[in-house]
């Protein structure tokens, strides 16, 4: 199973996911960290991904290959992260057959009800724990919209 790390900026939300990711389900797990830049790449890589890549292509190509795609929320909106997230890049992931576990940020224009009060490492927490579940079949989410 593959499971593809977002992030840009600094890094920190992607290192943050990473890091628990490897905790949590252990030094085989195939975590690939794709940054929409190098040093939120460089950042991932340093908490444990397995690899990494950055820039619009690396997520456009990877984004078809994940079968668990995480980060925050602003990964399947055009132009968030002050204009990182590029409109291929937030196609490519909202269009991928892989399963989104997105964390709300309340950020980038966006606000998600109903997750006021929640701190970002506690959504970070329910991000790692339902990947976790997701990555070992206790999770009843599929990838695609069948029909």
């Amino acid at each position: 199973m593959l499971i593809a790390v977002i992030d840009g900026q600094g890094g920190g939300i992607g290192k943050a996911i990473v890091e628990q990711l490897r905790k949590a389900l252990g030094e085989d797990a195939k975590i690939l960290a794709l940054g929409t830049n190098p040093l939120a790449t460089s950042q991932m890589l340093k908490a444990g991904a397995t690899a990494g890549a950055s820039g619009e292509n690396a997520i456009v190509v990877n984004a078809k290959k994940a079968d668990i795609i995480a980060g925050g929320i602003g990964i399947i909106a055009a132009d968030a992260m002050l204009g990182e997230v590029t409109p291929a890049m937030a196609h490519a992931v909202s269009s991928s057959d892989a399963i989104k576990v997105l964390i709300p940020l309340n950020r980038c224009g966006i606000v998600v009800a109903g997750t006021e009060g929640k701190t970002l490492p506690n959504n970070i927490d329910d991000a790692v724990q339902t990947i976790a579940a997701l990555s070992t079949g206790n999770n009843k989410a599929s990838k695609g919209c069948p029909i």
